[in-house]
């Protein structure tokens, strides 16, 4: 086996985009990967799953039923919004320092711990509906933001650790897994509906749900470590926080910004301009919606095949082209059903942006915690930012002109794709290929 460093050393680069002067990148040893049994990487795939799908559903079982809270609370449409903001400002809080607590407890630990805590505030909203308390409800939804947001950036870590075991690029998938995982709340959620099931039954249930499922699944986790060697021994373990001073993440951050916009705009926005722009029915919208969904499920779970052949920067520049085709032929569609085509290519060109982010921002795993909650911080001020900017633009122009923006992000996502190209590409692949960090290491997985 080759000797960490040794040969050219090209296809390396820091995170600033030069050669180390001291090789200083963590790599994947073929002794590393073997000392990881195939049961032990299975119980990890399948932990991950399990995170990622329950905090799908944990987000869609409350979602599910803001109609019904809504109107128990007797809240105005404003009233609402402020209500929906503390999940964001939860989260957008917690994002910022959730790479330090990653890097200090492990995504093991990190994933129990915020599956609790978000199970408990879940449970605190359920309770604050139930005595038609406002502000009990608002501090459980903050908890709630909070706990998620902490708990994505810890997720998304373990599901680069397994990524680079597998030597597939497999993190979109597992995005997929959060998608199903809303589709099944949204399900469940329309059956209590139609049951007549209370709401605080129903929350309470989701909440018991999320408490069990997430820490047995995050029990099979392998450590964030798992398949490394580290070239330089001695280098220090630096704070989580200093990759905000470092222009590589940063970009990454805006790139997944750029493609956060675009998918979030879809699911805030893609019915009402159906059903607004084109005169359609709110059945024809909904549809409209759930045609961008499965379109975007499909990419992600198609994601490791297109990512592992063609690699990142290549696939990130085609999906900006077919969103950008597909946003621009929804908005100027002479008829609806047009207008549901250019929906399917918004969606698949939406779909892989913020999973390969994520893993382009966990390259180096010693310091993957802090980059992915930077990336995740910056990247939620999309969902912060979208709602209200398309909304001021829909007063003026209409809702679906309004989306013409959508197009301007996936530009803007396009001129930065090349910087998800990994830190460290196999021999001859220009630094766009997948996650595996050097040709010498690409060892059969022992099973």
């Amino acid at each position: 086996m080759r000797q960490p460093g040794a040969g050219s050393g090209r296809g390396q680069r820091t995170c600033n985009g030069r050669p180390p002067a001291v090789p200083s990148v963590v790599a994947v040893s073929s002794d590393a990967l073997a000392a990881t049994s195939g049961r032990e990487l299975s119980n990890a795939l399948r932990g991950t799953y399990t995170a990622f799908g329950a905090s799908g559903f944990g987000f869609a079982s409350w979602a599910s039923r803001i109609p019904q809270v809504r109107a128990h609370l007797h809240l105005s449409p404003a009233a609402l919004g402020l209500l929906l903001l503390t999940i964001a400002a939860g989260a957008v809080l917690a994002l910022p320092l959730s790479g330090t607590v990653v890097h200090h407890l492990g995504s093991r630990r990190t994933v129990t711990a915020m599956s609790l805590v978000l199970a408990g505030a879940v449970a605190v909203a359920a309770i604050g509906y139930s005595l038609s308390s406002i502000p009990l409800v608002a501090l459980g939804l903050a908890f709630a933001g909070y706990a998620n947001g902490t708990w994505d950036v810890a997720m998304n870590v373990q599901g680069a650790v397994v990524e680079r075991l597998l030597r597939r690029s497999v993190m979109s998938r597992f995005h997929a897994g959060f998608s199903l995982g809303t589709v099944a709340g949204a399900l469940v959620g329309a059956v209590m509906v139609a049951l007549h099931v209370p709401v605080t039954v129903h929350l309470l249930a989701a909440a018991v749900l999320i408490a069990c499922a997430v820490p047995w699944g995050a029990a099979g986790f392998v450590h964030d470590g798992a398949g490394t060697y580290e070239q330089h021994v001695g280098a220090s373990r630096r704070s989580a926080l200093a990759a905000w001073r470092e222009p590589r993440t940063v970009l990454i951050g805006l790139l997944v910004l750029a493609f956060a916009f675009a998918e979030g705009t879809g699911n805030d926005w893609v019915s009402l301009a159906v059903i607004s722009g084109y005169r359609a029915p709110a059945a024809v919208g909904t549809l409209a919606y759930a045609v961008f969904l499965a379109a975007m499920t499909l990419g992600r779970w198609s994601g490791p095949q297109l990512l592992d052949r063609y690699g990142r920067v290549r696939v990130l520049r085609a999906l900006t082209a077919l969103g950008t085709a597909g946003a621009l032929l929804f908005v100027f569609a002479p008829a609806a059903p047009l207008a549901f085509a250019g929906a399917v290519l918004w969606g698949a060109g939406a779909s892989l942006g913020f999973p390969v982010g994520m893993s382009a921002g966990a390259d180096e795993p010693r310091y993957a915690a802090g980059r992915v909650s930077v990336v995740a911080s910056i990247a939620y001020c999309a969902f912060l930012a979208g709602p209200p900017s398309i909304g001021f633009l829909g007063n003026h122009f209409g809702v679906l002109h309004a989306l013409v923006v959508v197009p301007v992000l996936f530009a803007l996502a396009a001129l930065l794709s090349g910087v998800a190209a990994p830190l460290t590409a196999p021999a001859g692949d220009h630094g766009d290929g997948g996650p595996v960090p050097s040709a010498a290491v690409r060892a059969p997985l022992d099973d």
